[in-house]
C-alpha cells in the first residue's frame, strides 16, 4: 500500500486528498445532523448502494476504457439479467439456494451471450465511428426494454426470497437488517478486487491492455485481438447481468431499474475519470454515500427525498469544475 502511494503522480495524490476530505465531510455532517444511530444506518445504506452501482459502472468503465465504446445499453443488460433470473427462479422447483444459483447462472449466461452477439454483429463494424456507437447502443437499450415488457409484462415484480443462508437478520445501530445486504456488499468487493487483479496481474490482462494500445502488434504475435475485445465486452455485460440478479431479492424487478442504475453508473464513470477502473471503484463509494446522505437529509428536513437525485449531479459538476478529466482520468494532452 505504501509503495502504491509512493508511485502516485502529484495529480493522483491531489485526487486522493480530495476524496479523503470529501468523505470526511460526509461522515462529519452525518453524525452531527442525524446522530450516531441514524448516521451509521445511512452510511451502511450508502455502502450497499455503492456496491450495486459499482457492478453496473465497472462494466461500463471496462467497455469504454478498453474498447472506447460508451455503451448506453448497460442498463438494459441489468434489466435482462434481472428478469431472466426472476423467471428462472420461479420456474426451477428447488430449494431457495439452488433456485437462486440457477437464476444467477441463467442471468449471467443469457446476458453474456447477448453481449457477445451485440459486440460481434453490431459494435465491431463501428469501432472507428463513436457517434454511431452511441446511437446504436441507445437504440438497443430501447429495443431490449420493449422486449422485456412484451415478454414479462409491465407490472413490477416483488422481491424474491434470498437464499436460505442469507435470510437471517442482524442489528446495526439499533436497526434490524437483512443478511442479504451483507452478501451484496461482499459480492461487490469480491468483483472489485477480482477484476482489478485480472487487468493488472494476469497474462490476459496484459494482452487486453496491449491490444488496446497497439492492436496490430498484438495481432502479429498470433493473438486474436477480436476475441479479446469480444471478451471485454462480454465481461462488462456479465457484470451488469450479475447486478440485475443481485437486485432481485433486494428490490424485485421493474422496467425502470436499468435506467436508474445506468444514470448513476454514468455519473460514477465521469467522476472517477472516463476509462479509469480505479476511479470507477472510488467514485462508486463517493456517489453511493452522497446519495444516501442527501436522501436522509431531505427526509429529515423536507419530508421528501428531493435532494437524492440532484445531489450526485451537483457532485459531478463540482468534480468536473475542479478536475475536468475526473478524479483519476487521463488528462488530454
Amino acid at each position: 500500500m505504501l509503495a502504491y502511494f509512493n508511485h502516485l503522480t502529484p495529480r493522483h495524490r491531489r485526487s486522493w486528498a480530495l476524496v479523503a476530505a470529501y468523505l470526511g465531510f460526509l461522515f462529519l455532517v452525518s453524525f452531527i445532523d442525524f446522530g450516531t444511530n441514524t448516521a451509521g444506518q445511512t452510511i451502511f445504506r450508502g455502502v450497499l448502494l455503492s456496491m450495486l452501482i459499482f457492478l453496473v459502472a465497472s462494466g461500463l468503465s471496462l467497455i469504454f476504457g478498453l474498447l472506447d465504446v460508451l455503451n448506453f445499453g448497460q442498463g438494459a443488460f441489468v434489466l435482462v439479467g434481472a428478469y431472466v433470473g426472476y423467471a428462472t427462479y420461479q420456474a426451477v422447483e428447488l430449494n431457495s439456494t439452488l433456485s437462486f444459483l440457477a437464476a444467477a447462472g441463467a442471468a449471467i449466461v443469457s446476458v453474456g451471450l447477448l453481449g457477445a452477439i451485440i459486440e460481434a454483429g453490431l459494435i465491431r463494424p463501428l469501432y472507428e465511428r463513436p457517434v454511431f456507437q452511441i446511437v446504436l447502443t441507445f437504440g438497443l437499450a430501447a429495443v431490449l426494454i420493449d422486449l422485456v415488457e412484451r415478454i414479462w409484462g409491465p407490472q413490477p415484480n416483488q422481491p424474491l426470497a434470498p437464499p436460505e443462508m442469507f435470510r437471517g437478520t442482524f442489528y446495526l445501530f439499533g436497526q434490524s437488517l437483512s443478511v442479504y445486504r451483507l452478501f451484496i456488499i461482499a459480492l461487490g468487493l469480491i468483483i472489485m478486487i477480482a477484476v482489478g487483479l485480472l487487468l493488472n496481474r494476469t497474462r490476459l490482462g496484459i494482452i487486453i491492455r496491449a491490444g488496446v494500445q497497439d492492436a496490430e502488434m498484438v495481432q502479429a504475435l498470433g493473438i486474436n485481438v477480436r476475441r479479446v475485445f469480444t471478451f471485454v465486452f462480454v465481461l462488462g455485460a456479465v457484470l451488469a447481468g450479475l447486478a440485475g440478479i443481485a437486485l432481485v431479492p433486494y428490490q424485485g424487478a421493474t422496467l425502470d431499474m436499468g435506467n436508474q442504475f445506468l444514470i448513476m453508473a454514468i455519473v460514477v464513470v465521469v467522476i472517477g475519470g472516463m476509462g479509469s477502473y480505479e476511479g470507477t471503484a472510488v467514485a462508486s463509494f463517493i456517489v453511493g454515500l452522497t446519495r444516501a446522505v442527501a436522501e436522509q437529509m431531505s427526509l429529515k428536513h423536507f419530508d421528501a427525498p428531493v435532494l437524492a437525485e440532484t445531489s450526485i449531479l451537483l457532485l459531478m459538476i463540482a468534480v468536473l469544475l475542479i478536475q475536468p478529466s475526473g478524479l483519476f482520468g487521463r488528462e488530454e494532452s
